[in-house]
Parts: structure tokens; sequence; C-alpha cells
């Protein structure tokens, strides 16, 4: 569900204009955030920090309005929730993409995440490459555990109609008191600025700082 944005008294319709016909119309942010708190509660409480971190991404994106449009026909559809799809890798050491649906409780979003991840990660040699490219109300999300990367590039078509946000995380290292974990954030600048990203930021560490939506 969702609406058309009303557009004619938005604010940054020169910048939407500005921006719509770009050849490479996306700009990308990578920073990092301070996962210890909520990786410290996943390990007392043996529950996943995968499906943590992708869920207090996901009230974070869900909170900030530009992370939830998307281009259609030039005009830009606002969703009312916006869910993730993200790479996992296999038994056999390829990825394949998972999707998780939002969900109002994080024990919720486990209960489906879980039996999700175990089929994916089972997934035999040659299986399919399933890609939900239809849909525009995901972001789409990479984890790079091996790298504690400081700048990503992501592999994309030329699509004047795409928009999806990409997300990535990476390998998290202690840096004094915190647990640094490196994040990508690629938007498209038609429908935001870096204004908008920041309050992502914030809005992400805030809840990896306080994960009371771990608690049962």
């Amino acid at each position: 569900m969702g609406h058309h944005l009303e557009m004619s008294n938005w604010p940054r319709r020169q910048t939407f204009d500005f921006f719509l016909d770009y050849d490479q119309p996306f700009f990308n942010i990578c920073a990092g955030v301070d996962v210890r708190p909520t990786l410290e509660a996943c390990r007392a409480q043996g529950r996943s920090f995968f499906l943590a971190s992708w869920y207090a991404c996901m009230k974070a994106v869900n909170s900030i309005e530009p992370f939830r449009y998307r281009l259609r026909d030039k005009q830009v559809w606002v969703h009312d929730k916006i869910h993730v799809g993200a790479t996992v890798l296999t038994r056999d050491e390829v990825f394949r993409f998972c999707y998780f649906e939002w969900a109002e409780t994080f024990a919720a979003f486990e209960a489906d995440g879980i039996p999700a991840l175990e089929k994916i990660k089972q997934t035999p040699a040659g299986g399919p490459l399933v890609s939900r490219d239809q849909r525009d109300d995901l972001v789409h999300g990479s984890v790079i555990p091996w790298l504690s990367f400081t700048s990503l590039a992501h592999a994309k078509r030329f699509d004047a109609g795409l928009s999806t946000p990409r997300i990535a995380f990476g390998k998290y290292t202690t840096q004094g008191e915190e647990v640094h974990m490196p994040v990508s954030v690629e938007v498209h600048h038609a429908l935001m600025d870096a204004i908008h990203v920041a309050r992502f930021f914030e809005a992400f560490q805030n809840e990896l700082s306080t994960p009371t939506w771990l608690n049962p």
C-alpha cells in the first residue's frame, strides 16, 4: 500500500527534476555505526545478529520518509512499509537472495527470518538465483563480513526507472569501547539528499544503541 507524492508543493521538486535524467543518478555514503549493544544483547540471548541488524536497519529505513520513495513513471510513489532482500552465502560459497518482510516486532521478524535463512543456506549448487526485481518496496541489502570497507560501488543496470536503495554491511571490528561496523548506503539523488542519509544513520544508530525491541 501507499500513495503518490503530491509534487506541486514539494520543496525538492526542482532538485528532483534536476537529477531525474542523469545517466548515473545514485550517490553513495559510507559511514560506521557502533553495534556493540545489539551484538552483546544477541550473544547473551542467543539471537541472530544478522537478523537483528537488518531489523534495526528496517526500523530506521521506515522512519525516514524519503527511503520509502520510489520512481514510477517519473512520479514519486510513497510506500507505507519497506522490506529487505539481502544476500546470503550458501554452503557452496555462492550468494542467493533472501527476502524478509517487515514485522511490527522482532520476534515476528525472527520467526519468519530463521527458516528463510536456513532454506537459502541449503540451496544446492546450481540452484536458482531468484531476484524479485518487479518489487520496489524493498531495499537491496548486502553483507560483506570479510572486509571492513571504507567505500563501495555496486553493480547496477542503467535503468531510468531504477530507484531502490542499496545498503551494505561490512566486517565489524573492535575500536576502543565500540564495535564498529561499516555501512554503505546508495540512494537515488532525485529522491533524497545527504541530509536524509545522515538522518538514516542517526536513526539506525539509535536502534542499535538501545535494542529494547530484542526483548520478548
